[in-house]
């Protein structure tokens, strides 16, 4: 009996080292799966470094716009100052979505798919000075996402469909604090129609939490209510189709636009302004006023032919203008009487009439010799295209002795006459001075031969 249990459990444990064998590949297979998902996390990794990591100024940036990004990742470097984040697809903002970013100072979300804040979004982000949201889906917030930024400076909430009814009041309220001036400008209302156009900062907060859509079904205003007040026609706003950039330095974006004229409410912090390949024709005074630290102006590319007295007023501190690729002719007096500090002036491919109105221009380029300038060619009259304009107006000074040439040989007729001597001496040295005051090189002049006629 025990020889025959013996052989009972040599046959059961035979018959079991086959099964080990699937149990053993399994795992092998399952080690082998570990792997290829340690793998994958290195490619996310690895895409994870295409942010391009950089120091300017002595501070830290991490840009990682145009990563079709859905959220942040944990991996990033924590000292970061600036973090860009434009121009992905990420859609809501969750709680503590930025806390181990505790040095940051911006923060940019533009252009991205946005659609909701959640109120502990940005904690942890005490030191956070800009906040760009603009260009996103967001149709509501609250006062609270903004508390744990007790140093937030500048806002940019325009270009969102906010939904102006009770749920947005705590942050209407707080927008319109006066010492906040630069957060949420240019924010408007999508919805109701009766407050479409009204900017946030500007809506009267007791239309808020009424209900105007209920107001609005019945033909006409219900017994103890209030109407609603009539829409107002606000005209669109150009600002809205610029694009807003503050890194490295603040930027608006309004070229190829179809823009006709400079956008009324331009902000104030801006340092460089592109408008070019527009079509704005004239420029009228003081459309610039509130973008007194304007450094860089690009108006080329316009069909610009008109520029009014004061259109530069209150840039003070613009040290680049371009005007090139327009229609201008001249400049009127003391257009450029306010550009103090101005460095390079772009005038190319334009068509310059060389007359009188001319001057102006090489008058003040004159005065102000640290301008560097380019493009200043004739256009018209035909006997001066293709000459520099200060060539030109030297000519035209150059030419003022040929009145004093008509007194010389006008001896009158009253007998004061001159010698044939005189008179050759006198027209010669006209010549000689004439010279002298024409641009170098000219058209190759014949010696003129001088006829003397005696009058009676």
């Amino acid at each position: 009996m025990r020889l025959l249990k013996t052989l009972l459990l040599l046959l059961l444990l035979r018959s079991a080292e086959p099964r080990r064998g699937p149990r053993s590949g399994a795992v092998e297979r399952g080690a082998r799966g570990r792997v290829r998902g340690r793998g994958r996390a290195g490619v996310m990794r690895r895409q994870i470094q295409e942010c391009k990591e950089y120091m300017e100024a002595g501070e830290k940036y991490l840009d990682c716009q145009d990563r079709q990004l859905t959220t942040v990742m944990q991996t990033w470097p924590k000292d970061i100052h600036h973090l860009l984040l434009a121009r992905n697809k990420i859609q809501v903002l969750r709680d503590n979505m930025f806390a181990q970013f505790t040095q940051l100072k911006s923060l940019d979300l533009q252009q991205n798919q946005i659609s909701m804040v959640e109120d502990d979004a940005f904690n942890g982000l005490s030191q956070l000075t800009t906040l760009l949201l603009q260009h996103n889906r967001l149709r509501t917030a609250s006062e609270e996402a903004l508390l744990p930024m007790p140093r937030l400076t500048y806002l940019r909430l325009y270009d969102n469909p906010w939904s102006c009814h009770c749920s947005l009041d705590s942050l209407v309220r707080t927008l319109q604090v006066p010492s906040k001036r630069n957060l949420g400008n240019y924010a408007k209302c999508e919805e109701p129609l009766s407050l479409k156009g009204q900017k946030l900062r500007k809506l009267n907060v007791d239309f808020l939490c009424q209900d105007h859509n209920q107001l609005d079904r019945r033909p006409g205003a219900p017994e103890g209510g209030r109407p609603k007040p009539p829409p107002i026609k606000v005209k669109p706003e150009a600002t809205a189709m610029c694009r807003t950039y503050m890194f490295p330095k603040p930027l608006l974006n309004c070229s190829n636009k179809g823009l006709t004229h400079v956008p009324s409410d331009l902000p104030s912090d801006i340092v460089k302004m592109d408008l070019s390949k527009n079509i704005i024709k004239h420029l009228r005074p003081k459309q610039f006023l509130l973008s007194k630290d304007l450094k860089l102006l690009d108006l080329s590319s316009n069909n610009l032919h008109h520029i009014d007295t004061a259109a530069f007023a209150g840039l003070l501190y613009l040290r680049e203008l371009d005007l090139s690729n327009n229609s201008l002719h001249y400049f009127q007096y003391s257009v450029l009487e306010d550009l103090y500090f101005l460095r390079k002036l772009s005038l190319d491919n334009n068509p310059w009439i060389c007359d009188y109105y001319i001057h102006y221009l090489i008058y003040w380029l004159k005065h102000h010799p640290g301008v560097f300038y380019t493009g200043l060619i004739c256009s018209e009259p035909p006997e001066f295209r293709g000459w520099r304009v200060e060539d030109y107006v030297k000519t035209y000074n150059g030419e003022c002795p040929k009145d004093k040439q008509t007194e010389g040989t006008d001896t009158g007729q009253g007998g004061q006459g001159v010698s044939e001597n005189e008179a050759q001496e006198v027209l010669g040295e006209m010549a000689e001075e004439q010279n002298e005051h024409l641009p170098q090189p000219l058209k190759e002049k014949k010696p003129k031969t001088f006829e003397i006629i005696r009058l009676s």
